[in-house]
């Protein structure tokens, strides 16, 4: 049994986290806490498609504007929309004003208030500007821009399962996954997520190691104050909530990878 932990995780990662078809065997707890640190290596494939894809575009003679609607296009539908759909529900949660019961009750339902559409247009916008500015620049840049980010994306998801933030309902996926991970566990991942940018960053240039370095230690930054305002407000995590983290993040690196350019 313990000998197929490690590959229990990365079944749960890809099989809540992605549309691929990777069948989930476990729904343990301990399964859940493999698939959360593995979370950042779904991150990595879905960036990976998102790179590919605009970088095809742009062999077959597209411009960056449209190698960055592909590139932002790709992590949604590998997701069916659902973090997408979690940042609009989080959006009209929080924006509400209602009480917490009644929060969670707005953010279960199929329709989109206007927080939601304005979060999502203006968060959507923001990533198809910043890979088309570092297409346009670059298209090594761009392709790793789009890898960074869904693997940033990923690792806010494995920091907001750390243990202490508790679920906001008994069902669903964020309660399946709420404080399933090591507070030490969590940092490690994130220490060697940040590492590997860099690494990967310095292939480019010393400053742009250093540069994608930060843009993920940016993203989980900004991504951790949601967080709080999240558990405050809902008394817990959501599968909408971890939608949320997962696009802010992503968006955050983004915006630092095109700073100073």
């Amino acid at each position: 049994m313990l000998t197929s932990l490690p590959l229990d995780g990365l079944r749960f990662a890809f099989g809540t986290l992605t549309v691929l078809p990777v069948r989930v065997r476990r729904w343990d707890r301990e399964a859940a806490r493999g698939g959360m640190l593995c979370a950042p290596v779904a991150g990595l494939v879905v960036g990976g498609c998102a790179a590919g894809l605009g970088l095809l575009l742009l062999l077959l003679g597209a411009g960056p504007l449209l190698a960055a609607v592909a590139s932002v296009a790709v992590p949604a539908a590998l997701t069916r929309g659902l973090h997408l759909d979690g940042l609009a529900d989080t959006a009209d949660g929080l924006g509400s004003g209602k009480s917490a019961e009644d929060a969670l009750r707005i953010m279960k339902q199929s329709d989109i208030g206007p927080f939601g559409v304005l979060t999502l247009v203006l968060v959507l916008m923001a990533q198809v500007a910043a890979l088309a500015q570092l297409y346009a620049g670059s298209w090594a840049r761009g392709a790793l821009a789009a890898v960074v980010a869904a693997a940033s994306a990923r690792l806010a998801l494995t920091l907001a399962a750390r243990a202490g933030v508790p679920a906001a309902r008994p069902e669903g996926l964020g309660a399946a996954v709420a404080s399933v991970v090591p507070r030490g566990a969590a940092l490690g991942v994130a220490a060697g997520v940040v590492g590997a940018a860099g690494a990967a960053g310095a292939c480019l240039g010393g400053y742009d190691g250093v540069r994608t370095a930060l843009a993920v230690a940016a993203a989980v930054a900004v991504a951790e104050p949601l967080l709080r305002r999240c558990v405050r407000r809902f008394g817990g995590v959501t599968g909408d909530v971890f939608g949320a983290l997962a696009e802010t993040a992503a968006t955050a690196a983004l915006v630092v990878l095109c700073l100073g350019r």
